[in-house]
């Protein structure tokens, strides 16, 4: 080594200044990626109950008996269900006569946990019957 002559490379400072620029801008990005997979997560799971609750009003006067009250129950992978059906009153649309159809509400709720929060998703239906006999003679 001759002396008088500088050597190059890097300081101390600048490789300290540059570990913290790339520690900082990794934090950045991996707490961007952490909300965007949870994010992702949440969709999913949105969308696997908006598909349990739109099945649930699908099978209402087929595997599930048109009347009124409420059946409830869960599924494998963590979503509670409940279906609520009630009858509406349709004497003020048809006042002179028998309506021709029953009416039924149907609601269907479903429940699930997201990263510990509660969740919930409802869908509302219309159902129609025929009417009931009239039991008069």
């Amino acid at each position: 080594m001759h002396p008088g002559r500088s050597q190059g490379g890097f300081s101390l400072l600048e490789v300290l200044v540059a570990f913290a620029i790339l520690a900082l801008s990794l934090g950045v990005l991996l707490g961007i990626f952490a909300r965007a997979t949870s994010a992702t997560i949440a969709s999913a799971q949105y969308s696997q109950a908006a598909t349990l609750a739109e099945s649930l009003l699908n099978r209402v006067g087929y595997e599930i008996t048109l009347e009124e009250g409420s059946v409830s129950g869960d599924t494998e992978n963590g979503f509670s269900w409940e279906l609520t059906l009630v009858e509406m009153d349709l004497a003020d649309e048809f006042p002179t006569s028998t309506p021709p159809v029953r009416a039924y509400r149907v609601n269907a709720i479903v429940l699930w946990f997201d990263a510990g929060r509660p969740r919930r998703l409802m869908l509302s239906t219309l159902k129609l019957a025929e009417p009931l006999a009239n039991t008069a003679s």
